[in-house]
């Protein structure tokens, strides 16, 4: 039986069908706009459309699971979405309402769950056992994987350290709160950091340009970046330890990230007197978060608990 993974994403829907026996090669690959401005259900109808896709574009028919990657985390006591930044899921029970629509159990977790997952099966971090997939994009999302495994914790948020506190930081967040990592080293963060001395409004890769030329301002962005970065992947690499740090989303493309002297100054704040834990670009680039979507139904049966709706499960990834 061939697996589904659905990556719900705040633009764009993305679906993937794999063979079990080739979980990192596609066999049918679609994506359709996700359209939250026009509310929930509209959301759900536009999940319902994409799979339909699937079916006829891999000639396949949907198995009884489907892997859902999503932004945001499913509280294990209730089924209801909460934190996500697409806004029209907050509250909902969203892994229910996937199942009643679809027809099937579905398998939710995290998007930065689904990307490690995948990074550290698949990908960058193949072959070690603990493994901490970043997202540094539009915001600052991370999963942890053990031995192959992704820990969702108790209330389902392991791995949000884009929501932990920066000293001396106070820029308000979506959240609610003041002064969290997301609020300082995201890609739209950085770009507000420069736009305040500067006055331009510049994409972030513009702005790595222009520091690599010289320009004062864009040095001065992309510093504030490693200086923050290091002390914030610190206290992360002090309470888990991993082996290897996998970075992705537009952020995690700057090769200041990789460089000796974001290691040092990791090291500046690391309870420890070197440090051996590899930073690593993504090998499977946009395409983590839907490949593990995909690996979530593969093992569905055995990682899974009932959820509200008896058709829907969750991950305990997520």
């Amino acid at each position: 039986m061939n697996h589904f993974g659905i990556d719900l994403g705040g633009t764009k829907i993305e679906g993937v069908v794999v063979s079990p026996s080739r979980p990192g090669r596609a066999l049918c690959r679609l994506r359709v706009a996700t359209g939250g401005s026009r509310g929930y259900r509209h959301v759900i109808r536009q999940v319902g459309r994409l799979v339909r896709m699937l079916e006829r574009g891999s000639g396949r028919r949907r198995p009884s699971w489907i892997g859902f990657a999503t932004p945001g985390a499913i509280d294990p006591a209730t089924g209801i979405l909460k934190n996500s930044n697409t806004t029209c899921l907050n509250g909902r029970a969203l892994g229910a309402d996937l199942a009643a629509a679809l027809g099937v159990e579905v398998r939710i977790a995290n998007d930065a769950n689904c990307f490690a997952l995948a990074e550290a099966t698949l990908g960058a971090g193949r072959g070690r056992g603990v493994v901490l997939g970043l997202i540094l994009g539009t915001g600052c999302g991370a999963g942890i994987v053990v031995d192959g495994r992704v820990l969702g914790g108790l209330h389902g948020i392991a791995g949000e350290w884009g929501h932990n506190p920066l000293r001396g930081e106070t820029a308000p967040c979506y959240c609610g709160r003041r002064g969290c990592v997301e609020t300082v080293i995201s890609g739209p963060a950085l770009e507000r950091h420069y736009r305040l001395r500067t006055g331009r409004r510049l994409p972030l890769p513009d702005i790595a340009a222009r520091a690599a030329s010289g320009e004062r301002a864009a040095a001065r962005t992309l510093r504030r970046l490693r200086d923050r970065f290091a002390e914030a992947i610190a206290a992360v690499l002090n309470i888990l330890d991993p082996d290897a740090v996998v970075i992705g989303g537009g952020v995690g493309n700057l090769e200041l990230l990789y460089s000796e002297a974001t290691r040092r100054a990791v090291l500046g704040h690391l309870f420890n007197g070197e440090i051996r834990t590899e930073f690593l670009r993504p090998l499977l680039g946009d395409s983590a978060g839907v490949f593990g979507a995909a690996m979530l139904s593969a093992s569905s049966r055995s990682a899974g608990r009932p959820g509200g709706n008896p058709r829907a499960r969750r991950s305990r990834s997520g």
